[in-house]
């Protein structure tokens, strides 16, 4: 994701997260630290036809990868994308060398959820009245063991979405967009 990215992105964040969308601010502190030497994040963008589709960030410190956000356009939803976005987010925490994967998630989202367990993660704990406006739950997740555990990220989700490189060249791949 680079600046240019962040009008599209804030679209389809605020189309997605009515209540709880991100600032424009807070993506541009986010990119901030995803580049140079010392860059902790990674942030990427699927795009189809020009358009941003999908998108997602990961932060890394002392070898901790947190996924800040994921998300795919509604019209993507059951495609494999939101697949395709975890696997660049987790092979953004292998290159930052990280042991372990966490992330938080609406309680009321099983859909991710279920994605997220396909992934090898683990629910660890409840943050209650994470997501406001509205007081909503959110379930921890880890994925332990990281480096370890790779090969199964690294092989794609279960048979019931495909993989990246099952994908057909019209739909949006994140592997062929801006990572950065």
């Amino acid at each position: 994701m680079r600046w240019w990215d962040i009008e599209p992105v804030l679209e389809l964040e605020r189309e997605l997260f009515p209540d709880d969308a991100w600032s424009r601010g807070l993506f541009w502190s986010e990119l901030a630290h995803a580049r140079g030497p010392n860059a902790t994040r990674r942030y990427i963008v699927a795009e189809l036809g020009g358009k941003v589709v999908g998108y997602g960030g990961l932060a890394a410190v002392d070898r901790t990868g947190d996924i800040q956000t994921i998300a795919a356009a509604r019209a993507y939803w059951g495609t494999g994308l939101g697949a395709r976005l975890l696997v660049e987010l987790l092979a953004g925490a292998g290159e930052f060398d990280c042991r372990e994967v966490l992330l938080e998630v609406r309680v009321d989202n099983t859909r991710a959820q279920r994605l997220y367990e396909r992934f090898g993660f683990e629910p660890i704990g409840l943050r209650p009245n994470y997501y406001q406006p509205g007081n909503v739950d959110a379930v921890v997740m880890r994925r332990a063991d990281y480096p370890e555990s790779a090969e199964s990220a690294e092989d794609g989700p279960t048979e019931d979405a495909p993989a990246a490189d099952e994908s057909a060249a019209d739909e949006p791949n994140p592997q062929q967009t801006n990572k950065e």
